[in-house]
């Protein structure tokens, strides 16, 4: 995909993904060529000292460029959640180990009546060449934790591939920073009575450079996030638009952009 590619259809939802990136210029060349038709490519760069702007800019002249207010991951997607103009909200990690051609698979399962499209390794028809058997024996703890205290059936829930209406951000009211994002997103989305519906992904490696993903700190930052949310206080803060990120215009215009839609094919 050498641009944003809009759909014909003036009745399906538009589609936004969220892609936080810092220094993956090198990951991005193999991710977003792979895209299929959105409304919108959001990318949140979080401070990166490689091409990774250059990079996104010449694969999709028309993408959005946010620039986080703060560091982490949690901080990278709420930035780009907030700016979003789609009625349908995608995150997409730039590493290379989510696949672009499932997004199609997550706008189905919300199309077909789910409030929360959320990736699962561990359903038929979902994998991982990544996982490490420590990272699958906590994800299984933290999993079986979360749904002996909050009654749901996930089956994988360290996972950030996922897919969202746009007016649900109001009810999940996202505030954590780093890798515990996502656990936050899983279980605020049952707390406020969500239609989950989990849907199989395969994780590819992460093609270039190393993750900053540590087990055991992230692991223990997941924990608190759990308990917070069952024993703590519910915040009551509601998300603004922006928040403080700053949006870089340059290239195409990305302002007064044409209706458009993502395509699916079964």
């Amino acid at each position: 995909m050498n641009d944003v590619a809009y759909a014909a259809s003036e009745e399906a939802p538009r589609v936004t993904v969220v892609v936080p990136a810092k220094n993956e210029a090198a990951n991005l060349v193999h991710v977003l060529p792979r895209l299929p038709e959105v409304y919108e490519v959001i990318v949140v760069d979080g401070g990166s000292n490689d091409a990774t702007i250059e990079v996104a800019r010449e694969l999709i002249p028309g993408v959005r460029i946010l620039h986080q207010p703060r560091r982490g991951k949690g901080d990278a997607l709420t930035c780009g959640f907030r700016s979003a103009r789609g009625e349908i909200i995608v995150m997409l990690d730039a590493d290379g180990s989510a696949r672009p051609e499932e997004i199609p698979r997550f706008v189905e399962a919300l199309l077909a009546g789910a409030d929360f499209a959320k990736g699962s390794r561990f359903l038929t028809g979902g994998g991982s060449a990544d996982i490490t058997r420590l990272r699958s024996l906590g994800n299984k703890i933290l999993t079986g934790t979360v749904n002996f205290l909050f009654g749901s059936r996930y089956s994988d829930l360290c996972y950030g591939y996922n897919a969202f209406w746009a007016w649900t951000l109001d009810e999940l009211a996202l505030d954590a920073d780093g890798f515990e994002i996502e656990t936050q997103l899983n279980v605020r989305a049952v707390k406020a009575g969500l239609a989950v519906v989990e849907v199989p992904s395969y994780e590819d490696e992460r093609i270039h450079g190393v993750s900053n993903l540590n087990a055991g700190r992230d692991g223990m930052r997941v924990l608190r996030t759990i308990l917070h949310e069952r024993f703590g206080r519910r915040p009551q803060r509601r998300l603004r638009s922006h928040d403080g990120a700053r949006e870089e215009l340059a290239g195409a215009p990305v302002t007064g952009a044409p209706e458009a839609s993502l395509t699916t094919e079964r």
